[in-house]
C-alpha cells in the first residue's frame, strides 16, 4: 500500500489538513506500506516558497513523517505535457481560447445552461471550433463526450461509496491544461499518482465529483486504477469548511497558542481505518 498528503504551498496548513495528512499516514502504517509528501505546486501564480518549510516544519511537529523525498509537480512539467500529447493523439482534447468573462457572458445567455455539482459548466464554445486561431495561446480541454465514447463504462471502488458508476460528463468539457501554467489539477493529479505508485488515494469527500474525471483520464493514458477513500471533512465552530483563510485556525496559530499535537489530534473526527 502506498498513500499520499498532496498539500499546496499556497498558505499554512489547518486542521483539515492536518486530518488528511494523519488518516493517510496511518492508513499506509496499519498496513505496513509507504506515506508519501507530494507538493502540489503547479500554480505559479499562488504558490510561495516560504510555505514548502512552513508545510514540513508543521507536519514534523504532529509527529508525521514521509518515507521518500518530497515530490514536487513543477519537477515533472514534462511527464504532464506528454500525457497531454496522449490526449491529442486520441482527439479527446480540443483548444479553447475563451476567457472566464466570454463564459461567465454565454452562460448568463442561456436559458437552459449546463450544470454539474460544482456550479456552471463550460457551454462548449470552442468544441467544434473550425477557425482556429494562430496568434493565441490556448488552454485545452477534455472532450467529455468524445472521451466517454473510447473510453466505455467505468467504475471506481470508494470505501465509503463502494463501487461507483463514473458519470463521464458530470463536470463537463474540464481544462486539462491552463494557458498560464500548462497542465492542470486533474491532469497533473492522476499523472503523479500513476508515476508515484499509489495504491490508496485519501482525500475530501469535496473532491468526489472529480474522481470522475480523474478515473476517465487513468483509462485514456492506459494507468493503474488504485483505490478511493473521500473522507469526511474538518468544520469551524460555525460549520463552516475551515480553508486557507482561516488564519487563526492555521497549525501554526494552535502551536503557538500553546496546543500540542495531542491536543490537535483530539479536535479531529475518528480515522475510522
Amino acid at each position: 500500500m502506498i498513500t499520499r498528503f498532496a498539500p499546496s504551498p499556497t498558505g499554512l496548513l489547518h486542521l483539515g489538513h492536518a486530518f488528511a495528512a494523519h488518516l493517510a499516514q496511518q492508513l499506509a502504517r496499519e498496513n505496513e506500506g509507504l506515506f508519501l509528501l507530494r507538493f502540489e505546486d503547479i500554480d505559479h501564480t499562488r504558490v510561495r516558497p516560504e510555505y514548502y518549510a512552513a508545510i514540513e516544519e508543521d507536519l514534523r511537529w504532529l509527529g508525521i513523517q514521509w518515507d521518500a523525498p518530497p515530490w514536487r509537480q513543477l519537477d515533472q512539467l514534462d511527464s504532464y505535457q506528454n500525457a497531454l500529447e496522449t490526449l491529442k493523439s486520441l482527439d479527446v482534447i480540443y483548444p479553447c481560447f475563451c476567457t472566464r468573462r466570454e463564459i461567465e457572458s454565454e452562460l448568463s445567455h442561456l436559458t437552459n445552461a449546463p450544470h454539474g455539482p460544482e456550479g456552471p459548466l463550460y457551454p462548449g464554445t470552442c468544441r467544434n471550433l473550425k477557425n482556429i486561431p494562430t496568434d493565441k495561446e490556448p488552454a485545452w480541454r477534455l472532450d467529455a463526450q468524445k472521451a466517454a465514447a473510447l473510453a466505455g463504462p467505468l467504475t471506481f471502488h470508494d470505501f465509503k461509496h463502494g463501487e461507483t458508476t463514473v458519470d463521464p460528463l458530470l463536470l463537463g468539457d474540464v481544462i486539462l491544461s491552463r494557458k498560464d501554467i500548462g497542465t492542470s489539477y486533474h491532469l497533473a493529479v492522476v499523472c503523479d499518482d500513476a508515476a508515484q505508485h499509489i495504491t490508496h488515494i485519501t482525500r475530501g469527500e469535496d473532491l468526489l465529483p472529480s474522481t470522475h474525471v480523474h478515473r476517465l483520464l487513468q483509462k485514456l493514458l492506459d494507468l493503474p486504477e488504485p483505490e478511493f477513500r473521500h473522507h469526511q471533512l474538518v468544520h469551524d465552530d460555525q460549520g463552516e469548511r475551515l480553508a486557507k483563510r482561516h488564519d487563526a485556525l492555521s497549525l501554526r496559530a494552535l502551536r503557538e497558542s500553546g496546543m500540542s499535537p495531542t491536543d490537535v489530534f483530539s479536535q479531529m473526527p475518528p480515522l475510522n481505518l
